[in-house]
């Protein structure tokens, strides 16, 4: 279909300008801004001027392309406008405006939210102004202040804030599981399986996370607990992948490492025979300490977090401030209905349960070490399991033979966390150095070698605890505490080779006191 050639020809209007005729031409395409501008050339007045059109009768003609032509006798004026004139147009404009914020107002119920963050606002406010809080309380008041004000905007804005892991700046995020239990692929145990995960020989590379999950529910209900606490079998599923979305993917300090240190506990458990021992109580708070140990590591140590005074060493006062975060996710994690696997315990027992598992978490932060196996050897002689003080520091030893315990596994096994934590630990300092923050020289990449991190390591740190735990337990020396003498000597082997081929090393390891988190 073809269109009128009427429709394209350009149109014809007359001003009067100064008492003669003009006549002005202009396309039916041009725009209103085009058509102003020709306006005011055609009528003498400078560009830009706020103007208006008028007919012979004194009223106002649209300046746009739809405007009605006129004829030489009917002829419009273009006329500048005044500053009162300009004045009643913004008072329209603004009337406009106004109309337009009510209705948004009414649509996004801003009043009431303003009303509540006021509200909200003034609780805090009043709250450092009688309290007369310190610097750590009136800093957690301002993030406070902060997050309700971004609160505001995105609930003003219609957004939904998503669920995503857990952060130590914003105690708003949730932490329930992104994805829920028909996701998590069943996977059956052979009973091959079965026997390999109560020994430090099992290879914990060869597994997904859906298989270290089945692992991980497979352990409490072979070891009770599900029965002992009343678990639902559906809760604990649901808690095993809120625990392990809220492991990050560090080099080292992530869900694998978690996995590793529950599995390690498993084993010992069976391999020391602690249920003959110890209550089902005491195993669950062993493995569930296990499990959540880490949770929400960020991959830079307490060492790091006190000198770079992150938020996390102010709010816990330089004084263990990652275990002391790892405790909070993990009951973050349990204070969720979906996620408690301990709804059904008796409160009071709970309570005792709670602060069992903080104890053992507080315990694996390495800046405790020589305090707490000091401890553990003025009693091994005279060991009591009927002593509750004896037993605590027993499971404060046990978490930290697991946490620290990959060089027990065989060579293959182990060798690959040393890089994994190497390259957490060169992050680190690579920060630390570009931040004019200390370097420790074990974390330095122009210091350390593979070798040199992991004899001291294993000479005064590692073999000493299980030499001490084996007065307790004489059956872990075969499978446990050998298997590290046979790594100190393949690492020293190593740094012969490594030293003759440098004509020695300008960086002596003689013990790695990585004190502040491992």
């Amino acid at each position: 279909m073809g269109s009128s050639p009427s429709s394209y020809s350009p149109k014809t209007i007359y001003l009067d300008v100064d008492g003669k005729v003009q006549k002005v031409v202009f396309s039916r395409h041009c725009s209103p801004c085009d058509i102003k501008e020709l306006l005011c050339s055609s009528s003498n007045i400078p560009r830009n001027t706020a103007i208006m059109m008028v007919d012979p009768g004194g009223a106002m003609v649209s300046m746009d392309p739809t405007m009605p032509t006129n004829t030489p006798s009917s002829l419009y004026k273009v006329v500048p406008l005044s500053t009162g004139q300009l004045g009643d147009k913004e008072d329209m404009f603004q009337n406009v405006l106004s109309q337009v914020a009510e209705q948004f107002s009414r649509a996004f119920r801003i009043n009431e939210l303003k009303t509540e963050v006021t509200n909200r606002l003034a609780m805090l406010e009043k709250r450092v102004e009688l309290e007369g809080l310190k610097v750590v309380e009136i800093e957690k008041c301002k993030n406070d202040l902060r997050r309700l004000r971004d609160e505001m905007t995105s609930r003003g804005a219609g957004r939904v804030s998503c669920q995503c892991k857990y952060n130590f700046s914003d105690d708003g995020k949730k932490v329930t599981p992104r994805r829920d239990v028909p996701n998590y692929p069943k996977y059956t145990l052979s009973q091959e399986t079965i026997e390999a995960l109560k020994k430090p020989t099992f290879d914990v590379w060869h597994w997904e996370h859906n298989e270290m999950l089945s692992c991980l529910e497979y352990m409490y209900h072979d070891l009770g607990l599900v029965k002992e606490f009343n678990m639902n079998p559906i809760t604990l599923k649901r808690w095993l992948l809120g625990i392990q979305e809220n492991y990050r993917n560090n080099p080292f300090h992530n869900f694998r490492h978690c996995f590793c240190v529950s599995q390690m506990m498993y084993g010992m458990i069976h391999l020391c025979n602690l249920q003959e021992k110890l209550t089902l109580t005491d195993m669950g708070i062993l493995m569930t300490a296990a499990v959540c140990h880490d949770l929400d590591h960020p991959g830079y140590n307490n060492t790091y977090q006190i000198n770079a005074r992150t938020e996390l060493a102010v709010r816990y006062n330089d004084i263990s401030p990652l275990e002391n975060h790892h405790c909070a996710v993990a009951f973050q994690i349990i204070s969720l209905p979906e996620c408690n696997i301990f709804a059904n315990v008796d409160p009071e027992a709970y309570k005792q349960i709670r602060q069992a598992i903080i104890t053992l978490i507080l315990a694996t932060d390495m800046a405790r070490h020589g305090e707490i196996l000091d401890s553990f050897k003025q009693k091994v002689d005279n060991f009591d399991f009927t002593n509750e003080e004896h037993v605590t520091c027993l499971k404060m030893v046990l978490i930290k033979c697991c946490d620290i315990s990959n060089e027990v596994r065989p060579t293959e096994v182990a060798e690959p966390w040393v890089d994994c934590l190497l390259q957490e630990y060169f992050m680190q300092s690579d920060r630390e150095k570009s931040e004019g923050l200390p370097v420790a020289p074990f974390m330095d990449r122009d210091k350390v070698t593979k070798p040199t991190a992991q004899i001291g390591f294993i000479k005064f740190v590692l073999i000493p605890m299980f030499e001490t735990v084996m007065k307790l337990f004489p059956q872990i020396e075969e499978i446990m505490v050998q298997p590290l003498r046979d790594s100190r000597d393949h690492y020293e082997e190593l740094k012969q080779i490594d030293d003759a081929m440098t004509e020695g090393s300008t960086f002596v390891f003689p013990f790695r006191k990585d004190f502040n988190k491992t």
